[in-house]
């Protein structure tokens, strides 16, 4: 006996087969490759960000090479080692060049201010003595230094006799980073 095949059936079957074995086996990639070229246009908007960021940085670098010389006079007025020694000798000379005689100096409690990250304060308490133009005279070096002296406040006492000195009791910040 021999069995006759039905080729219109075993065609059809068969393409049916290898159409779901085809999808079974090719659909799993497509969809990787679609996710995978998804990553890569994130990826290429990203980098994209990344090199328009580093162009603006390289612009303001140039823009900030012609302030050079600005910039190391900030940077001269925010040392970043307060250096205690070399400030109160600045306050000494700074008074005796004044006409001022500098009678103390002592730590300040810090007044409450808003705080900058990375900036430092340090705070003093001044008491010299003096004619008020020789005080006048030693405000205006404080405020053309190169370091940033903030003075938070002055107080003054003087005795009747118009000969005798008056005494300055000033409160100052120098910052530092």
């Amino acid at each position: 006996m021999t069995t006759k095949i039905n080729y219109p059936i075993a065609v059809a079957l068969l393409l049916f087969l290898s159409l779901v074995l085809g999808l079974g086996l090719i659909l799993p990639h497509y969809q990787d490759l679609k996710e995978n070229s998804k990553k890569v246009e994130i990826a290429a908007s990203e980098l994209k960000i990344y090199k328009d960021y580093y162009q603006d940085l390289a612009q303001v670098s140039e823009k900030l090479e012609k302030y050079e010389a600005q910039l190391a006079k900030i940077n001269s007025s925010f040392p970043s080692n307060p250096s205690l020694p070399s400030l109160l000798n600045f306050l000494e000379k700074t008074s005796s060049q004044t006409g001022l005689m500098l009678k103390g100096i002592s730590p300040a409690a810090p007044a409450p201010s808003t705080k900058i990250e990375g900036l430092r304060e340090t705070s003093l308490g001044l008491i010299v003595s003096g004619s008020y133009y020789s005080f006048k005279n030693f405000l205006s070096i404080l405020e053309k230094s190169a370091r940033f002296i903030q003075i938070e406040s002055i107080s003054f006492s003087a005795e009747e006799k118009p000969e005798t000195p008056i005494n300055f009791n000033l409160r100052i910040k120098v910052y530092s980073y």
